[in-house]
């Protein structure tokens, strides 16, 4: 079996999925960057498929570019301009080619979280 990334958003200060926020994925080669996918999460603040199918799975350095300011904007949590989260950059490395790596992030205006979840 191929391994494959899946990523969820929540917005943990409304309590709810982050729905609409894009995700870009990139895959990291040293100083440089190659965008792979942009996705938008849907009503449950996950992706449709997987932002990293397992036909297109690779072991590697990644990097997931969540667009959260303009997800906080249009759900009127943007606060002051500048804001202070506009894009958060997640790098991370998948070692294991048969595994499932979920990344998911827990927003809210002035922080966030992270962690590998399964």
């Amino acid at each position: 079996m191929a391994g494959y990334l899946t990523t969820h958003v929540l917005d943990t200060a409304r309590g709810c999925p982050a729905a609409g926020l894009k995700i870009t994925l990139y895959a990291v080669a040293g100083d440089e960057k190659r965008q792979l996918a942009e996705l938008v999460t849907n009503g449950d603040g996950r992706t449709n498929a997987p932002i990293l199918p397992a036909d297109d799975f690779k072991t590697g350095t990644y990097e997931l570019v969540f667009h959260a300011g303009d997800y906080l904007r249009a759900t009127g949590q943007e606060g002051d301009d500048p804001l202070f989260l506009d894009q958060v950059p997640i790098r991370f490395g998948m070692s294991d080619a048969a595994a499932h790596y979920h990344v998911p992030l827990l927003l809210s205006p002035y922080g966030y979280s992270t962690y590998r979840g399964s």
